[in-house]
Formats: C-alpha cells, sequence, structure tokens
C-alpha cells in the first residue's frame, strides 16, 4: 500500500509540473468508417482509415497495423482479405503500397502538414465461401513520429463491425 501512495504523489506532482507525458489524442486522431454494416458472402466493404495531424508539426512518418479482433477470430467459417487499398487525399485518390495486417502507415502517403488529413480505404472481400451471421471487426495501434522530433503511439482502435449476413 505505501509503494501505491508513493507512486500516486509522485504521478500528481509531475504533472502539476508539467512533466506527465501528454495526451496522444490531441496530436493525432485515427477514425474508422464503412460503407455498409452488412454484405453477404462474395460481397465486398469498403473500410476507410482517417488520419488527421492535429499537431502544429508534420507527421513525418506512420507505422499502423490492422488485425481482425478477438471474436473474428473465432469464427473460422468467416473467409476474407483485404484485397485492394487506395490512397485519398486534397489532390485525389491513388494505389497505396500494401493491404493487409502489414505495415499500412507508407499508405498515408509522404508527409501529413498540420491541420490535414489522409484517408485510407481498404476494400475487405468476403469469400462466396464464408460462413454467414458472424461479424468481423478489426483493431489497429499506431505510431506517428513528427517533424519536431515527439512521437505518439495510439490504439487500440477499432473499426466498426461488418455483420456477413445469409442471402
Amino acid at each position: 500500500m505505501r509503494r501505491l501512495g508513493l507512486a500516486t504523489v509522485l504521478g500528481f506532482l509531475l504533472a502539476v509540473f508539467g512533466l506527465a507525458p501528454s495526451a496522444s489524442a490531441a496530436d493525432a486522431d485515427l477514425t474508422f468508417v464503412t460503407d455498409s454494416a452488412t454484405t453477404t458472402p462474395g460481397g465486398t466493404v469498403k473500410l476507410s482509415m482517417t488520419l488527421t495531424n492535429n499537431k502544429t508539426y508534420d507527421i513525418l512518418f506512420v507505422y499502423q497495423t490492422i488485425e481482425p479482433t478477438w471474436l473474428t477470430t473465432q469464427r473460422p467459417d468467416l473467409k476474407y482479405g483485404f484485397t485492394d487499398c487506395s490512397l485519398t487525399t486534397d489532390t485525389g485518390s491513388t494505389p497505396c503500397s500494401g493491404t493487409g495486417p502489414a505495415n499500412l502507415g507508407p499508405n498515408y502517403g509522404a508527409t501529413i502538414p498540420p491541420g490535414q488529413s489522409r484517408t485510407v480505404t481498404l476494400t475487405l472481400q468476403v469469400s462466396a465461401d464464408s460462413g454467414c451471421n458472424g461479424n468481423m471487426g478489426f483493431y489497429t495501434y499506431y505510431y506517428a513520429e513528427f517533424s519536431d522530433a515527439t512521437n505518439i503511439s495510439g490504439g487500440p482502435v477499432y473499426t466498426p463491425e461488418t455483420r456477413v449476413l445469409c442471402a
């Protein structure tokens, strides 16, 4: 109990004197949307991830992974894969450099200036022989480095779930 008290006092002092780490939500924001809450075997769903730079310095580097949630992995009859990826910026849309649970960071393109966003859209293809009446969901962790030599880590950030319905 004594150690808990010491840790609490130390944390309070760090916060009072401004030495505590700042919240990452003020630096960058990662949000998800899907174009549909449901699909059928053989169907597709677009999963869009938008990274917004809320800091006053450029984002120079992003590392991001995407993985299925535990409940999704418990349904081996759900068969799916990421088949397409595109990056949307103020100047238009271009193909991504990769898809799936690999490093999605380069897909956001080069530097993200303060106040700007980048949106990466993955196409989730459900196999024609996939099981039905199950939910698919994903989560991500991300890491970003800024031009002022600071960095943030975020996650898990969860995607909306997609329900695979029987036709």
